[in-house]
C-alpha cells in the first residue's frame, strides 16, 4: 500500500534536527478536519467567501488518513485530535456531522458538531448532546447569502441564541473570525469582547490566532484584547513567530493551544508576506496551476528541494517564539498538551 504522502530527506532533517526533542511525547491537536469526499458538496460558489488553495491538498481526510498523517510526520509521538467536518453548504452537514460523530465514537477522539446559523437553540443543543460532541465549529461561509463577504460579522454565523445554549452548558466553540481586517478589524474585536462579557462560560477558541498571518494583521488587537480572561487561541495554519510571540506575552502560554488545521498542513510549503498579504511558496507544479491565486507562489530547484511541510513550518515558528521569550519545558508541554486537556476537559 502506498504511503499517504512522501517523506523526504528535508522532512527527516527538520523533524530529527529541530522538532523531535522540542515536542512532548503526547500532543493534542485542537484543530483538525475529517470528511469523506462522497459527503461533501462543492458547488460553483463554494469558494466565493473563502480561499480555494487548501482544497488542493487533499480530496478528503478520513480519520484513518488523519491518524496516518500523524504517524508519518511525528514518529515516536502520540497525537489526539479534536475533530470537525469541512463544510461548504448546508446540504452536506447531516452526513458530514454523522461521519465525525461515528469516527469520534470509534476512535475515542473528541469532536465538535459543525453548526449552521439557522439552527434554533434547541436544534443545536439536541445535536451536540445526541452526538456527544464537546461543542460547535462555526464558519463564516454559512452566513446568509445576501451578506457580502467583506461585511460578514461574527454574529452572522454564530448568533446570540446559539451562544446562549453554548454558555448554559459551558461548551466549546471553534471560531474562525471573518473580514479582510482579520484580527485587527474593529468589528471583530468588538464582538469578541461582547462574547467574552455576555457569554463568559463559553469556551471560545479563536482559530488561527485570529487569522493574523502577517504582522500587519495585528494592529492594536493585542492591546484591545489584553483585558480578556476567557478566550483562548489556537496557532493553527499560521507560521508568524512575531504574532505567536505577541500572543504568548499578552495572554500567557496557558491560553495558547497547538492546532494544525490538518490535512491542510500536509501541504509542502513555505510562507512569507508581501505587503500584508501572505504567500505560500510551493514546489512548482506540485499542486497544479496556482498562477491565478494571489496567496500562492512557486519555487524551482534547488530552493524547492528545501521546502518541508506546512506543519513543520508552523511548529518551527512556535519554537522560535517560545525561545525568544525564554519559555521552559513545562510551558512547551502545556502548550502542546496540558492546555488543550484543560480547555476541552478531556
Amino acid at each position: 500500500m502506498a504511503e499517504l504522502f512522501e517523506i523526504r530527506d528535508v522532512d527527516r532533517r527538520t523533524y530529527e534536527g529541530e522538532l523531535r526533542e522540542f515536542l512532548p511525547d503526547r500532543l493534542v491537536d485542537v484543530h483538525t478536519h475529517v470528511w469523506k469526499a462522497e459527503h461533501q458538496r462543492i458547488g460553483p460558489d463554494a469558494f466565493a467567501r473563502v480561499v480555494s488553495w487548501p482544497s488542493r491538498v487533499a480530496r478528503d481526510n478520513s480519520v484513518e488518513d488523519l491518524v496516518e498523517g500523524y504517524r508519518l510526520m511525528f514518529p515516536g509521538k502520540s497525537v489526539t485530535p479534536l475533530m470537525f467536518a469541512s463544510v461548504y453548504d448546508a446540504d452536506s452537514m447531516p452526513a458530514m456531522n454523522r461521519y465525525v460523530r461515528e469516527c469520534a465514537a470509534r476512535m475515542k477522539f473528541p469532536a465538535l458538531i459543525y453548526a449552521h446559523p439557522t439552527w434554533t437553540g434547541d436544534a443545536l443543543e439536541k445535536g451536540i448532546k445526541g452526538g456527544r460532541f464537546l461543542g460547535a465549529k462555526v464558519y463564516l461561509n454559512l452566513s446568509p447569502a445576501y451578506i457580502p463577504e467583506k461585511e460578514i460579522r461574527i454574529f452572522d454565523f454564530l448568533p446570540p441564541h446559539q451562544l446562549d445554549v453554548l454558555n448554559r452548558h459551558g461548551w466549546v466553540v471553534m471560531l474562525h473570525i471573518p473580514r479582510d481586517g482579520r484580527l485587527r478589524d474593529p468589528v471583530n474585536l468588538a464582538q469578541m469582547l461582547e462574547i467574552e462579557t455576555n457569554w463568559p462560560k463559553v469556551r471560545v477558541i479563536i482559530a488561527h490566532m485570529g487569522r493574523a498571518y502577517c504582522d500587519e494583521d495585528m494592529g492594536d488587537a493585542f492591546t484591545v484584547l489584553s483585558a480578556t480572561r476567557n478566550m483562548v487561541f489556537d496557532f493553527s495554519a499560521n507560521t508568524n513567530d512575531h504574532v505567536f510571540e505577541k500572543a504568548l506575552r499578552t495572554f500567557g502560554p496557558e491560553r495558547c493551544l497547538f492546532g494544525s488545521d490538518m490535512p491542510i498542513t500536509r501541504m509542502r510549503m513555505r510562507r512569507h508576506c508581501e505587503g500584508g498579504r501572505y504567500v505560500n511558496v510551493v514546489p512548482r507544479g506540485l499542486y497544479g496551476d496556482v498562477s491565478g491565486d494571489s496567496h500562492m507562489g512557486e519555487a524551482d530547484p534547488p530552493e524547492s528541494d528545501t521546502i518541508t511541510f506546512f506543519m513543520y513550518e508552523e511548529i518551527l515558528a512556535i519554537k522560535r517564539a517560545m525561545e525568544r521569550i525564554g519559555l521552559g519545558r513545562a510551558d512547551v508541554e502545556a502548550f502542546f498538551l496540558g492546555n488543550a486537556k484543560r480547555v476541552l476537559r478531556i
